[in-house]
């Protein structure tokens, strides 16, 4: 069986200043979206959310524009010009009518080769930033969080909390931003994906026009991922009546030649909702949490299962028995039949969900290169899917899912550990 669906996938340009694009001018709409190997691992240690805050004050006033004047400019024109650090890169992006381009490529050219750093932006940006930081570390789940990353990955920016913390934050000086924005914003090391009303001569013309200013040469590389240290168990004390817990151990990387078969083994362990084993076993059956869920973080060239739930301190003990032994259970039997196809036919169905809109679908093309993706990718995963058999997915849960190796930390007074 062969899908209908497919993405015809363009190549506009060469060398560092090329792009994939996919033209639809059905809507007059473009997505342009672009990225550099970088992002929050070039903060340095006591330092984190130096990458964040950076991106975060691109939008806000550049050139001649202060930051009431330049987010007019972009209302004005209906235009989404967004910059975000991530763990290991960072990215920048944009959506705009088809007649407002040339206004947004103006923008967003204007926001990288010339951010304005105002004082009082600033402090209004750092101001928001901390109190991000603390909704989303001080609570037990950040705490959970922040303490799992940090054990699985000592000394690495990948045990770092990439958006800084209450107390980072505060310290971080204009200077260090703009020496961030100067090392990351190069006309090299660049990844561009674009969907939308824009033709291949165009899109050419633009990346030269937006790109061509920036200082020549590529962000730094950041570190690979170093071995996941399986802590085994921590508990991190937090006042309160329920525990958040988050648990994983070592993944692989999306160029591993099983990734779409373990797309199939998570599902069927934690991330099909309620058809998963971990929701049947832990909340269906015992009532233990409200959801548990698990997938696989890609970062830094390698990769982490990771899951999490929050239950009653007297429970904790209990849910962590039966998440483990579900995990050890599917290792050591793999998928069913029944959950096999049912897999299958969620991937298979959910794909064209994926892109419904023109900065959905840059993102995607985005995400391709970022993960090596060739071209064709895309219109042969269905068939891939369909392919593997039950022994096929047997023996990737024999070799991916590791309970022996599972760490765990829970944040809050959980009774028995």
């Amino acid at each position: 069986m062969t899908d209908a669906f497919t993405l015809p996938i363009q190549v506009v340009g060469a060398g560092p200043l090329s792009a994939w694009l996919v033209e639809d001018h059905s809507v007059p709409v473009v997505s342009v979206a672009w990225a550099w190997p970088g992002g929050a691992s070039m903060d340095t240690a006591g330092h984190e959310g130096t990458a964040a805050l950076a991106a975060a004050m691109l939008t806000e006033g550049a050139g001649d524009l202060r930051a009431l004047a330049f987010a007019d400019a972009l209302r004005d024109s209906a235009i989404g010009l967004n910059f975000t650090a991530g763990r290991d890169n960072f990215e920048g992006s944009f959506r705009c009518l088809a007649d407002a381009l040339p206004e947004a490529l103006r923008l967003a050219k204007l926001a990288m080769t010339a951010p304005r750093m105002d004082a009082d932006a600033l402090e209004r940006v750092r101001a928001r930033a901390i109190a991000g930081a603390r909704t989303q570390l001080e609570t037990p789940r950040g705490q959970a969080g922040r303490a799992f990353w940090a054990s699985a990955f000592p000394g690495h920016p990948a045990g770092r909390p990439p958006n800084g913390t209450a107390e980072s934050l505060t310290i971080i000086r204009p200077e260090a931003l703009s020496a961030t924005l100067d090392a990351q914003l190069r006309r090299d090391g660049l990844l561009v994906a674009v969907a939308g009303a824009i033709r291949p001569a165009e899109l050419a013309e633009l990346m030269q026009d937006l790109f061509g200013a920036l200082p020549a040469g590529a962000p730094a590389t950041p570190p690979p991922l170093p071995r996941f240290a399986s802590f085994g168990r921590q508990v991190v004390p937090v006042p309160g009546p329920q525990s958040q817990v988050v648990f994983g151990q070592p993944g692989i990387p999306p160029q591993d030649p099983s990734w779409e078969t373990a797309q199939i083994v998570l599902r069927v362990l934690g991330g099909g909702g309620f058809s998963s084993r971990l929701m049947e076993a832990v909340r269906v059956q015992r009532g233990l949490t409200y959801g548990v869920g698990v997938g696989i973080d890609t970062l830094f060239g390698g990769g982490v299962i990771a899951g999490s739930f929050a239950t009653e301190n007297g429970k904790v003990a209990e849910a962590l028995d039966v998440t483990r032994g579900v995990w050890a259970e599917l290792a050591q039997q793999g998928p069913t039949d029944a959950e096999l196809e049912e897999s299958v036919a969620y991937l298979t169905g959910s794909l064209p969900l994926q892109f419904t809109d023109s900065r959905r679908i840059a993102a995607t093309l985005l995400a391709m290169r970022r993960n090596d993706r060739p071209l064709d990718w895309l219109s042969g995963r269905n068939d891939r899917l369909r392919a593997i058999t039950r022994a096929d997915a047997v023996r990737c849960a024999g070799t991916l899912l590791k309970p022996d190796a599972l760490a765990v930390t829970v944040a809050g007074e959980p009774v028995g550990l």
